[in-house]
């Protein structure tokens, strides 16, 4: 298949790439800026803007499907970069492009715990995302992970490095809201199978790891594969952490923002359904994470 892919350049995009060329598809990606360097056999970068369909769609003719990756996880509405500009409009416009050319097969990134009523404005775009695939006519597939783990990853390695850096980690709360950690691996298994499997069309897939770990736990557990006995934890009270974290969540140096903590002590968890249909052994997150982190 030609594949028309979209956020094809983060971390979860590059386990995507990887998946779908060890299948013999070919990739169309959607780039800020074309690569000086070679890019791998079986892709073609397409210069263009998510936001901007006039700067891609006439790409998509020829694409057996079309992914789309694109998300933040934080907003910076004075560079333009808003959950409603790059996880609804961009969405919007990618099914725009795809009915145009007269492509027929769609598969979505959302994201666990994505719901209308949520709290978090990243869980409520994306759910407006999926509101748009679900309307557009096409035949869809919507994934939903957890927290996706991996070497380039950006959360666990974030607090490995926190664990490097200081004697004691901050504790949102209690600390015993659960997540369940997917491997990028098992998620871009997960896209390129869908490609190959017609029963997949109008589903909607939960994506979890394994292992359900409180966040305590998941400390503990980064901890003991960074050869660390104990993990000193200061819990910072949940009805302080929303008073304060408005006032500095608009500076980039700041490590957290009022929506990361809703989406945290939310929790991040599934009943593992999705394995019935993909039929493989995930990733356990303790083993995967010893693959890249070092002490």
């Amino acid at each position: 298949m030609l594949i028309f892919l979209t956020g094809g350049t983060g971390f979860i995009g590059g386990h995507v790439r990887e998946a779908l060329l060890e299948r013999g598809h070919s990739i169309r990606l959607l780039v800020h800026r074309r690569s000086p360097a070679a890019v791998d056999p079986g892709v073609e970068e397409i210069e263009g803007d998510v936001t901007r369909p006039e700067t891609f769609e006439d790409a998509l003719r020829g694409c057996d499907a079309t992914i789309n990756l694109v998300g933040i996880i934080r907003e910076f509405p004075g560079r333009g970069i808003t959950f409603q500009r790059l996880h609804v409009e961009a969405t919007r416009n990618v099914l725009a492009a795809a009915k145009k050319a007269k492509v027929r097969r769609h598969l979505q990134m959302s994201a666990l715990g994505t719901h209308a009523d949520s709290t978090a404005r990243y869980f409520k775009s994306k759910y407006e995302a999926e509101e748009e695939v679900r309307r557009s006519g096409l035949d869809y597939t919507i994934f939903r992970p957890s927290i996706v783990f991996g070497p380039k990853d950006d959360f666990i390695n974030k607090l490995a490095g926190y664990l490097r850096s200081f004697p004691a980690m901050p504790v949102i709360g209690d600390g015993e809201y659960q997540l369940q950690p997917i491997a990028a691996d098992d998620v871009a298994r997960c896209f390129a199978d869908a490609l190959e499997r017609p029963d997949t069309g109008g589903q909607e897939y939960d994506l979890c790891g394994p292992d359900r770990y409180t966040y305590n736990q998941l400390l503990d557990t980064i901890g003991k594969v960074m050869g660390k006995s104990h993990v000193a934890k200061i819990n910072n009270p949940l009805p302080l952490m929303r008073l304060i974290v408005p006032f500095f969540e608009g500076f980039s140096f700041f490590p957290v923002t009022s929506d990361q903590i809703a989406m945290l002590v939310q929790g991040s968890t599934c009943d593992g359904s999705w394995r019935g249909t993909f039929n493989f052994e995930p990733i356990r997150f303790e083993p995967g994470i010893r693959s890249y982190l070092r002490p």
